[in-house]
C-alpha cells in the first residue's frame, strides 16, 4: 500500500484497522505466553505494530503511547494520536475477555476520532459508526473496577440504587456502556490519556455524556498525561451524578 492510498483511508478507518490488527495479534501472542510474561510481550509487540502503523500512514501527526518514551514534541501538534497498546494487562495475563486496545486521536485537545478493540469478545467499536440507543434499565448498571472500585463510585450506585458490574479495562467498561450492558462508568481512581482518549471518543459518537466528575470536558495532549478521573453515561442521568459528586466535595 502507498503513503498516498493509506490517506485516503479516514482517521477512524484506520484506527479501526490498526485496533483490530494490534489486537488479533495479542490473541495469537497469548497462545504461546501466559501470566506476566504475556503481559510483557503483549505490551512490547502490539506497541511495536500501532507504532510502525502510525509512523507509517500518519507521519504528520505527533504520537502519545503509553509503551512509548515522549520527547514533549507533541505538545506544539494539534493532531496527536493517544494510543494503549494493550489496556487491562492484568486480564490479559490473567486469561481473561475484559482487555481492549486504545486508538484515539486527539485534534487540540479533543478526543475526535477513537477506536476501541475488545479482542476476546471479537468486538471492535469505532467513532465512525452509528449506535442505537438502548433504553435504559432498571434498576441502573454501573460498570466499576474489579480490584478498586472508587469510594464515589460507591456512593453514586447506593444513591441511585445501581447494580455494580466489576469488569477490568477502562475501555472494556466504557464498551459497555456503549453496548447498552450498563448505564452509567464512573472512575475517580486515577488514569493517564491513553486510557480513556479512544473510549472518549468512541462513547461521544454513540451520543453518551462524557466529562470529569465535575463535569469539565475531558482535555488531552497535556503536558502531564495524567487524566485521573471521568464519568460516561447516559444523558439522562448525567445531571443527577453530577449534582451527587459536586455535594461530596
Amino acid at each position: 500500500m502507498t503513503l498516498g492510498q493509506a490517506q485516503d483511508r479516514s482517521d477512524a478507518q484506520l484506527a479501526r484497522e490498526i485496533a483490530c490488527g494490534a489486537g488479533s495479534l495479542l490473541l495469537e501472542l497469548r497462545k504461546t505466553f501466559s501470566g506476566a510474561e504475556a503481559g510483557r510481550e503483549g505490551d512490547a509487540q502490539a506497541n511495536a505494530l500501532i507504532v510502525e502503523r502510525l509512523l507509517a500512514e500518519r507521519p504528520e501527526d505527533a504520537l502519545l503511547s503509553e509503551e512509548r518514551l515522549c520527547d514533549g514534541a507533541r505538545l506544539k501538534a494539534s493532531r496527536v494520536w493517544i494510543v494503549d497498546p494493550l489496556d487491562g494487562t492484568r486480564e490479559y495475563a490473567e486469561g481473561r475477555d475484559d482487555w481492549a486496545v486504545h486508538i484515539g486521536l486527539a485534534i487540540d485537545g479533543v478526543p475526535t476520532v477513537g477506536a476501541v478493540s475488545i479482542p476476546a469478545r471479537n468486538e471492535c467499536w469505532s467513532s465512525d459508526a452509528p449506535y442505537p440507543p438502548h433504553p435504559i434499565a432498571r434498576p441502573l448498571r454501573m460498570v466499576v473496577s474489579r480490584t478498586r472500585p472508587a469510594k464515589e463510585a460507591l456512593m453514586v450506585a447506593e444513591a441511585l440504587g445501581a447494580e455494580m458490574l466489576p469488569m477490568g479495562s477502562a475501555g472494556a467498561k466504557a464498551m459497555a456502556v456503549v453496548r447498552g450492558d450498563a448505564e452509567i462508568y464512573l472512575h475517580t481512581g486515577g488514569q493517564y490519556e491513553w486510557d480513556n482518549c479512544a473510549p472518549a471518543a468512541v462513547a461521544l459518537a454513540a451520543g453518551l455524556h462524557v466529562s470529569r466528575v465535575d463535569g469539565a470536558p475531558l482535555v488531552y495532549n497535556c503536558e502531564d498525561p495524567s487524566l485521573p478521573d471521568l464519568l460516561i453515561c447516559r444523558h439522562e442521568l448525567a445531571e443527577p451524578i453530577l449534582h451527587l459528586l459536586a455535594k461530596e466535595t
